[in-house]
């Protein structure tokens, strides 16, 4: 009964957890973690002189003067989800690092949205570097959409930031994106050639880490992208160095067109010849060698078995085969039986015509060809002939791009909940530096310092998946179990007996000291009871001799049986003398039966 209990306990354990980390899908209250020491929070300030855009978010007062939400529509989309309707507020995030630390939450999903904001004064690209920076939590996770800004150009398609939409011209995109196993972290730049001023958008090269946790963890992360004059760059996810080069060769299509292009007019001459081999023309075929030759021929050397039953079939019609009442010949054609193995050939050798196996034929050598040497006439790979590209030109300076005056953000996300902190754009990298200093790094310590439990760093190992995990360790904890079970049973089952041997006496031990009854529970027992005590049946006086014989072998016994009493302890002697007084009173008043029965005892000595 224990080991039951011990294993309806374990299981119902197992149960519970497995529960709480595959079901549980509702998130838990905000906590807020309580400053201590270092960590407390402020509101960072931000210094006009040094900054073009700031806002971390904490005054919601100042958050409705300065953010615009979008009221324009998609062109060339449905009307139920052409407009922009997503929803935009400012508040705390579900798990809440820094006390009155806001941010600005994409509250929806599944819905296009656009807010934007103008920069305090334009950012003219001159001998200034670009420092752009902002933090990102999908705090629901991400499995399709996008978390990046825009920075959007000076002119007149963007004076009513209230038509903010996905034509809108834009500088620079920048920020993670994905879609399934999708995983960006986008730098874009629109390039005007100085040409004829048609506009391109350039595509940096992928970085070589992927950023998966960032979409998974539900965690702050901080991104920064640094743009220098001398047009080098530099992309920096949570302090950390991950892609740099140059804008002439890290984009796609790059900045500068080439000099020459293929000639769309040139075509290849008709004797141009581009064989690099050819046949060998003195070659000549050999007259042995015969091309009708087939690959493999009947084996010369084997013969038919002994036995072997020529003239009958592998396959018979079914005798016991009917055909079906409903068989209509003129649109089924004539019934025929189908076809069983003919039981005749499963005892013989073999059945129907004999065929040798086939082997490989020792002169087959297939078709002729005429070995290949080097073309004399050979003139390499034709390629169109070189000309001018009349689109050419050199932009050795593709920094100075088009002068940013507002910050946008439009979107279009299976997630809800993402939330954008601490977005400002500044010239000075150690002032971008002191700014996270302020805000990101204080969370992040926070986040450490709870990282160190083993729970959430095997959290992360799981990829922040717990109940998949855990279902499988369940799984496969119920063989172990049963298995442990099934060893405390062992372990306890030759206890057992040894336990109700000390509790209740035996029956034939209490029948030797209590003169109690016997129970005639089969036939050998009936007939040994009958031999050694039935000494006053009519069955008793007929045998005689045998019978006394048997009493008297019962006597020696009894006789035994006293000096093992008389040899036990003086404070068992008293309960012994009871049960024989009571088994006599219960003798004198039970009646006698023919066969069987109470077995008369000598009276003790004393």
């Amino acid at each position: 009964m224990k080991d039951k209990t011990m294993l309806m306990f374990t299981l119902l354990a197992a149960f519970m957890a497995t529960s709480t980390l595959v079901c549980g899908t509702e998130e838990p209250e905000p906590e807020v973690v309580q400053d201590s020491g270092d960590l407390s929070y402020k509101s960072p300030y931000a210094d006009p002189a040094k900054f073009y855009f700031a806002d971390h978010f904490d005054d919601k007062d100042q958050f409705a003067d300065r953010w615009i939400k979008s009221q324009a529509k998609k062109d060339d989309t449905a009307e139920e989800i052409a407009k922009y309707d997503g929803e935009w507020d400012v508040e705390l995030p579900k798990r809440t690092l820094l006390a009155n630390d806001f941010g600005l939450v994409l509250k929806s999903k599944a819905k296009h949205a656009a807010i934007a904001s103008r920069l305090s004064k334009p950012f003219v690209f001159s001998d200034r570097t670009l420092v752009v920076q902002y933090e990102v939590n999908l705090q629901d996770g991400q499995e399709c959409g996008g978390s990046y800004i825009k920075l959007l150009s000076s002119g007149k398609e963007t004076t009513d930031l209230k038509q903010f939409r996905d034509i809108s011209p834009y500088t620079i995109m920048f920020g993670p994106d994905k879609c399934g196993n999708d995983v960006k972290l986008h730098f874009i730049f629109r390039h005007v050639n100085p040409i004829n001023g048609t506009i391109t958008e350039k595509h940096c090269r992928k970085a070589k880490d992927r950023l998966d946790d960032a979409f998974k963890d539900k965690q702050p992360h901080l991104y920064q992208l640094v743009l220098r004059p001398d047009n080098t760059y530099l992309i920096r996810f949570d302090h950390k160095i991950i892609n740099e080069g140059s804008l002439f060769t890290e984009f796609t299509p790059p900045v500068n067109p080439p000099k020459e292009i293929d000639d769309p007019e040139d075509a290849k001459p008709t004797n141009w010849d581009e064989r690099e081999k050819i046949p060998d023309p003195d070659a000549k075929k050999p007259d042995d060698w015969n091309e009708n030759e087939p690959p493999q021929i009947p084996d010369p050397s084997a013969s038919k078995p002994e036995g072997w039953l020529d003239d009958v079939e592998e396959m018979i019609p079914d005798p016991n085969a009917e055909k079906p009442a409903d068989w209509d010949v003129e649109m089924d054609g004539e019934w025929e039986a189908p076809l069983i193995a003919n039981p005749v050939c499963e005892k013989a050798v073999g059945c129907g015509l004999w065929k040798a196996p086939m082997i490989s034929n020792p002169s087959y050598k297939g078709k002729w060809r005429a070995p290949l040497i080097d073309n004399p006439n050979y003139q390499g790979k034709w390629a169109p002939r070189k000309i001018p590209n009349p689109d050419f030109f050199e932009d050795t300076n593709p920094f100075k791009m088009t002068t940013i005056a507002a910050i946008g953000i439009e979107l279009w996300s299976m997630s809800s909940d993402i939330l954008f902190d601490n977005l400002i754009i500044t010239d000075d990298e150690d002032a971008a530096r002191d700014w996270a200093a302020q805000t990101f790094d204080l969370k992040r310590k926070l986040i450490d310092r709870e990282a160190k439990t083993l729970w959430d760093r095997a959290m992360k190992y799981m990829g922040y998946k717990p109940g998949y995990w855990a279902a499988y360790f369940v799984y496969c904890s119920i063989p172990v179990i049963a298995y442990v079970w099934f060893l405390l049973r062992r372990r306890n089952e030759p206890n057992e007996p040894e336990e109700e041997l000390e509790s209740t006496p035996p029956t034939a031990a209490r029948t030797k000291k209590t003169d109690e009854f016997v129970p005639d529970d089969d036939q050998d027992q009936q007939e040994s009871s009958r031999t050694k005590s039935n000494l006053n049946s009519p069955s008793g006086e007929q045998e005689g001799g045998a019978q006394a014989e048997t009493v008297d072998g019962g006597d020696d016994e009894e006789e035994g049986d006293e000096e093992d009493e008389e040899n036990e302890p003086e404070d068992e002697e008293p309960d012994t003398v009871i049960e024989g007084k009571e088994a006599d009173e219960l003798l004198q008043d039970e009646p006698k039966e023919p066969e069987g029965g109470v077995k008369k005892r000598k009276p003790r000595r004393e």
